[in-house]
């Protein structure tokens, strides 16, 4: 058979180029194939992260920009958020990864300033689109505890946890040689060591005063032109944070006892004030009993009311469990706001940046561990404003993710206008205060699915609609409401697997409970009473096949031949008792309850039908696999290591339930031996329950993929019994079977593959589309096409009628057909290497009278074929190790492609781009890679990142347009491109976090103030702290170290040289041709240039002795 090579035939070179990547066609009739031309490059890929959205996972510290109106928040993995008005957010990071432990901005200025648990602080500059270090400094010999930067002030001061504070030119990074040692600061004051610096202020009054607090309880006014301390204040309790009071003349601290000491700064003997808020007052006068330690209490004033002094903590130690709060005290009244998670910062916004002016408080910043909270100070009742970021991602666990670009215009308005509904009341009627920035300019609009939607503009997300899957359910009881957002091992609602048409707007949800449910959109509200009851089982005919108990409806179809389904009959399911043998196995019983009420179901998302699988004899059903949902053909196919079933959604009816070994038939490739029998085991039911299908989560991918994610197993506890209209499946199989490695097999190192040895064959993808069975026939009919984790792929032929009336009358029928394939991703390219769309119904209101509906029409995008070439369609097929494409209906493998040897392919998707269509891996060893169509060309080959969290491999994803999207820590999702356009055009999607604005004006002093000198201090830093009075500070105190920062062109620098690399590798065998042409073309020139001087030189010997005259 002769072979030829593809890269000749696409690329029009004149040399061979030999490649392992491309495998020769078998047919030698598919000479056609060479006419499609691609048009997709290696040039048209590059790789480089876009934007982070959601909220900042383990935050650490917090602060705000008063003018601009920018907020900025640490994480312990040396994180930094950046959030303006919605849609504008920023992601950057610390190289070095050490938690941020306090953020300083430079008010209107365009810089913030990072303090890091390494004791090193940085200066980022935020002028340009991507945030950048200017300046570093590591501190060598002290630990960072506490820094402060005034308003306005170029110098930073940065207390220690020796006591000491140094101070910092922000402009250059450098130290100043004036130093404050804290025992200068203490002198007598205390016979021991103050303990580190917790707070540095100034006061708002006079500059030349600062404010030192120590840990011990301490409190120092020092005065910086005279270097020594004015007053010295002592308190027994240990101090947590300090507040000024605007007019400079008392300050509030709080205490690690649960009290507030109010000071007046010319009274250090004892305070002017000491208040327990959350303590209990004795009758007798005594000290109130101690409470838990104020962490932070802010001081704020208004020009026409009370003062607000806002704390966080001291609450009393009797209130066990009690959520934390916040505390706003006004007046006479105290609020105290339970949050849902512990506080790890907050902040109160003013209207003014000047701390000498009354401050008039709006609003009050609150970072909880998991949630940001903005509360209105204005209004009665302190209503929180209406998030506007992308920051509930995680509001429940992210088990899967589904990334859709290039949505119908009219999706998105629909769900936005049934989202706008949901429980938004009780919010501020005021607009989001965090309000600066500006929008980038890209035009790119995506849509995203993970138990949520949501809308992303060029690089914004916007939550669109929740749908709430557990509400059909019946929640297990004596199970306590966990507050955790982790992944819970007792969570059997989690949603496993999920299938959408955007078109038709039907949802297809699998959850780790063995269940299935399929919704509709609808713009109407309705309730949901019982209906039709129905229990679907198979008896499926194999070897030690357990029996399945009740009625059952025989739906399985022989391999070949179309069968209908029998109609079942209404029935009611008997009770879970009565379903339990005498010796204590449990049978035909679902793993949920389902709610026997009335379902008031709101416009959005409606319930269509729930599936779920039952228990059999004492076996729990195996958690679901695979799913896909066709609107076009009203049908929902699932699979699990059992076999697959075929559900018709709109009759609510079960068309197919059959095992794997009988999808073969007598064509069965894999040697499957029956197990031994199974000895017969007498557990309790809670026991077996408790054993069930919750290890659902362990079969999100196949055998492969196993061993890396044993922590993600799921359980479910309870007793569940159905109540509810649903349908139950029966899916089982007796064989345990032996994998048995083909052409198309996952086959990898000697140590995987002994692991992987014994498995059972698993349905692992479903495509529906329409196709040619026969080349006799013109008429291209439904088909299923199923992978298997053996690397097996199969066709089931449909028969689905034509119109409506008929649709809901006359049953589907099913035929089997085999076909070699793969096991992760399916696809269909028309006769010019075009993908073609998945077939789909137009949606329709499902709710609507009959009359009032509009008749859908159903896409079908197959072409008849040709007399010069019969194979007008393609497969593509994706299996964890390779990829091919087969023409149809000949089934000849017209391309083949290994994608990767030591590794395997965790996710596979058929993308569409500007330039072309090709096929997008990501591989379990962090390798991106992608295909060209169909000749399989590799074009992009990037080691992106290493799989070291199985949250990666649950939710990576890619979309088209070059989009991709991941779930990069439990609370964040990370978005990628791996095309070049968007790469370029990145700088100008990207949305801008300094804005021009102009700083407010100082506050008046008035005339009499000004007259006597009442009014605020300056001080002249720079003479005080300059090298010229201070010196310079010990070399060896800290390190200068410059940044990156100046570049404004970064884009993804470390992202961007890889991905040249790779294309400069991928590109070298086609680039080697010309070499060899420029080379043959260099040789003839040589030989040329031999000839031509041997020309010129027997010419000159010719005239050398000739005079002039003689020529």
């Amino acid at each position: 058979m002769k072979k030829f090579n593809i890269r000749k035939v696409l690329d029009g070179l004149t040399a061979a180029s030999s490649s392992s990547s491309a495998a020769a066609s078998p047919q030698s009739g598919n000479r056609e194939n060479d006419m499609i031309q691609e048009t997709l490059q290696s040039e048209h890929f590059q790789l480089c992260k876009t934007v982070r959205h959601g909220f900042p996972n383990q935050p650490s510290s917090m602060a705000f920009d008063p003018v601009q109106k920018i907020l900025a928040i640490g994480t312990q993995s040396g994180a930094l958020r950046l959030f303006g008005r919605a849609g504008v957010e920023c992601y950057c990071r610390h190289e070095s990864g050490s938690a941020v432990i306090q953020l300083e901005f430079l008010v209107n200025e365009g810089a913030l300033v990072s303090a890091l648990a390494d004791d090193s602080i940085h200066l980022w500059n935020l002028r340009q689109k991507l945030p950048a270090i200017l300046h570093s400094l590591k501190f060598n010999r002290e630990r960072i505890t506490f820094c402060h930067l005034p308003f306005q002030s170029k110098w930073l001061y940065v207390g220690t946890e020796r006591g000491n504070i140094h101070i910092v030119n922000v402009e250059s990074f450098t130290l100043s040689g004036y130093v404050i040692m804290w025992n200068k600061a203490i002198e007598l004051s205390s016979k021991t060591h103050p303990g580190p610096v917790v707070h540095i202020s100034d006061n708002p009054m006079d500059e030349g005063k600062l404010l030192i607090g120590f840990e011990c309880g301490i409190v120092v006014l020092w005065d910086l032109k005279s270097k020594k301390a004015d007053y010295r204040y002592n308190y027994d309790e240990a101090i947590h944070s300090v507040a000024w009071h605007h007019e400079g003349k008392q300050f509030v601290c709080s205490h690690s006892d649960g009290t507030l000491t109010t000071w007046n700064i010319r009274a250090p003997a004892k305070p002017a004030q000491i208040i327990t808020p959350h303590g209990k007052q004795p009758k007798d006068g005594k000290k109130p009993e101690p409470c838990k330690p104020i962490l932070k209490v802010e001081y704020k004033t208004t020009r026409a009311g009370d003062p607000f002094m806002i704390l966080c903590g001291g609450l009393s130690y009797d209130t066990v469990g009690r959520r934390a709060c916040l505390t706003v005290m006004h007046g006479k009244s105290t609020a105290v706001l339970e949050m849902d998670y512990p506080i790890v910062d907050f902040l109160t916004l003013c209207e003014t940046p000047y701390p000498n002016d009354f401050q008039e408080p709006y609003a009050v910043v609150v970072l909880l561990e998991k949630d940001l909270v903005v509360i209105d100070l204005a209004q009665i009742g302190y209503p929180i404003f209406e998030n506007p970021y992308p920051l509930s991602i995680h509001e429940s666990p992210v088990t899967c993710c589904e990334y859709f670009a290039d949505c119908p215009a009219e999706v998105i308005p629909a769900l936005y206008s049934v989202g706008s509904r949901q429980n938004r009341q009780g919010f501020s009627k005021k607009e989001w205060p965090i309000s600066g920035g500006n929008w980038g300019q890209g035009t790119l609009t995506i849509s995203r699915i993970h138990a949520l939607f949501a809308e992303a503009f060029s690089l914004m997300l916007q939550v669109l609609y929740k749908l709430k899957t557990a509400k059909v359910f019946e929640k297990p009881r004596g199970k306590e409401e966990k507050s955790s957002t982790e992944i819970v091992d007792e969570d059997p609602f989690a949603i496993q697997i999920l299938s959408w048409c955007p078109e038709s707007r039907v949802l297809c949800v699998a959850g780790v409970s063995a269940h299935v449910i399929v919704y509709r959109f609808s713009k109407q509200e309705v309730t949901t009473e019982v209906l039709l009851e129905v229990r679907m089982q198979c008896e499926l005919n194999e070897v030690e096949s357990p029996e399945c108990g009740g009625e059952q409806a025989s739906a399985v179809s022989t391999p070949g031949t179309s069968s209908s389904p029998q109609t079942s009959l209404p029935q009611s399911h008997p009770s879970t008792s009565s379903n339990n043998s005498s010796d204590g196995l449990r049978d035909n019983v679902p793993c949920l309850k389902v709610r026997s009420s009335p379902l008031k179901q709101s416009a959005g998302y409606q319930v269509e039908l729930l599936i779920q699988l039952v228990w059999v004899s004492g076996e729990p059903p195996q958690p679901i696999t695979s799913l896909a949902v066709n609107s076009a053909y009203g049908l929902v196919a699932f699979g699990n290591g059992n076999g697959l079933a075929v559900v018709d959604y709109l009759q609510k009816t079960l068309l197919l339930n059959v095992s794997t070994a009988e999808l073969y038939g007598s064509t069965d490739p894999h040697h499957r031996q029956p197990h031994s029998p199974r000895k017969t085991r007498q557990p309790s039911a809670d026991t077996l329950h408790k054993k069930s299908c919750m290890s659902g989560l362990s079969n999100f991918y196949s055998e492969s993929v196993k061993k890396l994610r044993s922590s993600y197993l799921s359980k479910s506890h309870g007793t569940h019994q159905r109540s509810f209209p649903s349908l139950y499946i029966c899916l089982h199989s007796s064989f345990s079977l032996y994998a048995r490695d083909n052409s198309f097999s996952r086959s990898r190192s000697s140590s995987v593959t002994s692991i992987d040895r014994e498995s059972r064959e698993v349905i692992s993808s479903f495509y529906f589309c329409d196709w040619l069975l026969k080349k006799s026939e013109t008429v291209a009919v439904p088909s299923l096409w199923v992978g298997t984790s053996l690397g097996s792929m199969l066709a089931i032929a449909l028969t689905v009628p034509s119109t409506p009336e008929q649709r809901m009358q006359q049953p589907v029928g099913v035929s089997f057909l085999r076909l070699k394939g793969g096991i992760l991703r399916m696809a269909q390219l028309d006769a010019s290497g075009t993908l073609l769309p998945h077939v789909y119904e137009s949606w329709y209101e499902p709710n609507a009278p009959e009359e009032e509906r509009e008749q859908p029409r159903r896409r079908r995008p197959t072409s008849p074929p040709s007399q010069e070439n019969p194979d007008c369609q393609y497969a593509v097929v994706c299996s964890e190790k390779q990829a091919k494409v087969v023409a149809l209906p000949s089934q000849n493998c017209v391309y083949e492609h290994n994608i990767t040897e030591t590794s395997f392919v965790l996710r596979a998707d058929m993308v569409t781009l500007t330039a072309g269509v090709g096929i997008a891996c990501f591989c379990a060893n962090g390798h991106i890679m992608t295909l060209s169509l169909p000749s399989l060309r590799p074009l992009l080959d990037v080691n992106y990142l290493p799989l070291t969290d199985m949250r990666i491999a649950r939710t990576f994803c890619f979309s088209n347009q070059g989009q991709a999207l991941y779930l990069t820590s439990p609370t964040e999702i990370q978005r990628i491109t791996y095309s070049q356009e968007t790469c370029d055009n990145l700088q100008e999607m990207l949305g801008e976090l300094f804005t021009p604005v102009e700083t407010p004006e100082a506050p008046n002093r008035g005339f009499f103030k000004g007259l006597f000198g009442g009014g605020a201090q300056s001080l002249d830093r720079e003479d005080l702290f300059g090298e010229v009075t201070a010196g310079k500070a010990s070399r060896s105190l800290a390190q200068h170290i410059p940044g990156p920062g100046g570049m404004e062109g970064m884009k993804g620098a470390a992202s961007g040289v890889v991905g040249e690399l790779a294309r400069a590798r991928i590109a070298l065998d086609e680039r080697g041709q010309k070499l060899g042409e420029l080379e043959e073309r260099t040789a003839g020139m040589m030989a040329s240039a031999d000839s031509f001087s041997k020309h010129a030189h027997d010419i000159m010997l010719k005239y050398k002795d000739k005079k002039w005259y003689q020529l």
